[in-house]
């Protein structure tokens, strides 16, 4: 699904989409529109626009993430500003494409967002990644962690240490010679186990463990 207020860039996000072979099932020119079409048309990536006339593309990111299931949201933004991309990440977005992007760029956001790999306008992957140890090293309220950590498999763990380093799925699997879709798997075992709802979690998880400091 295609989310901007502007016709004609929606138009043409949605025909170039069209013509590299994927589906547009819905495209929506405001935020309330989007939410209200998302169950029915089930996407798998929603392509949003951050600057929305009614509600913003943060708080539509943030509605999209509480349906069953969730699509991944990959923002196509005016706006390069640190401020927006972290907001937008922190509402659940799996990535953040500047509209400067070409067309090149954007079919391939869409299609690694797809299978839930972090995509980013270049020089903005790092800045993703430096909030996440932010947010780790912040103190945790008390009670708000569960008692006992679920146990994780060795490749599990292995994987968890890759994707807390800020590797897509394609690297991970060439790293530990596995087949992408096996390296998706294990993430959502992942994600299963310890009841966490996205890369997002995930990652924090992660970093708060020290895992991305390992190997």
């Amino acid at each position: 699904m295609v989310v901007d207020d502007h016709p004609m860039w929606r138009e043409a996000v949605a025909r170039d989409l069209g013509a590299a072979g994927c589906r547009v099932v819905a495209t929506a020119g405001d935020g309330r529109e989007a939410v209200r079409r998302a169950p029915a048309a089930a996407a798998q990536v929603v392509v949003l626009d951050l600057n929305l006339p009614d509600l913003p593309g943060v708080e539509v990111c943030r509605q999209l993430m509480a349906h069953d299931p969730a699509p991944r949201v990959l923002v196509l933004s005016a706006s390069g500003e640190h401020a927006d991309v972290l907001e937008a990440v922190k509402s659940g977005a799996t990535g953040y494409l500047v509209k400067s992007a070409s067309r090149e760029e954007l079919l391939d956001a869409v299609r690694r967002t797809a299978v839930g790999d972090p995509v980013f306008t270049p020089g903005l992957a790092g800045l993703v990644l430096g909030e996440y140890r932010r947010l780790a090293a912040e103190p945790v309220a008390a009670g708000s962690r569960s008692p006992a950590a679920p146990q994780l498999t060795d490749r599990e763990t292995e994987v968890l240490r890759l994707v807390a380093k800020g590797l897509a799925y394609k690297q991970i699997a060439d790293r530990l010679v596995l087949s992408p879709r096996t390296v998706q798997n294990h993430v959502q075992n992942t994600l299963g186990k310890l009841q966490l709802h996205n890369r997002v979690e995930l990652v924090r998880y992660a970093i708060e463990r020290g895992l991305d400091d390992e190997g």
